[in-house]
């Protein structure tokens, strides 16, 4: 059972750090559509692909004291940041051994903004469609955030190069 619970803990050490609950909801969504073991199952919700189970691991991995969360008051709300503890650091043991991939993909996730992490994860969730309909989806999931064209290349070129740094 806390095999999905140390598969976290490892990413967040993969990670050093992650900032934001988004963005580590979108990193891990990114990644199981990488096809690494992640179990989470998402649904989509306001900020793309969200996964209740995740939050709940989370949540639970901080009471185990396996990872540290602290809050950055950003003003007009606060930014969860995460990390793994010297008992996580322990616990990381029962880990199965990580794709040699792995950190490499962290790294290219964990450098990019919330924001284009929602539109990666959003153009995922529907890439059972074809290129256009993906692009009409999310604008019309997403109208707030008013993607540009620039936006949705950038996106469908980052998804290619996660796609090959996931399979080498």
């Amino acid at each position: 059972m806390l095999q999905e619970h140390a598969k976290i803990v490892q990413f967040v050490s993969l990670a050093k750090e992650v900032n934001g609950r988004k963005k580590m909801q979108k990193m891990i969504y990114i990644l199981k559509k990488m096809d690494f073991p992640f179990a989470e199952k998402y649904e989509l919700h306001m900020y793309g692909p969200y996964s209740e189970e995740l939050t709940l691991r989370v949540e639970e991995l901080c009471e185990m004291g396996f990872l540290a969360e602290r809050s950055e008051d950003k003003g007009s709300y606060k930014q969860y940041c995460y990390q793994v503890t010297d008992e996580g650091s322990k616990f990381l043991g029962t880990a199965e051994e990580p794709r040699m991939q792995l950190p490499d993909c962290i790294e290219r996730l964990n450098g990019k903004s919330s924001r284009f992490l929602e539109l990666v994860s959003t153009l995922l969730f529907f890439d059972q469609l074809d290129k256009d309909e993906q692009i009409a989806k999310v604008r019309i999931v997403k109208n707030k955030l008013n993607f540009t064209d620039q936006e949705m290349d950038q996106a469908f070129a980052f998804i290619e190069e996660l796609q090959a740094c996931s399979a080498s």
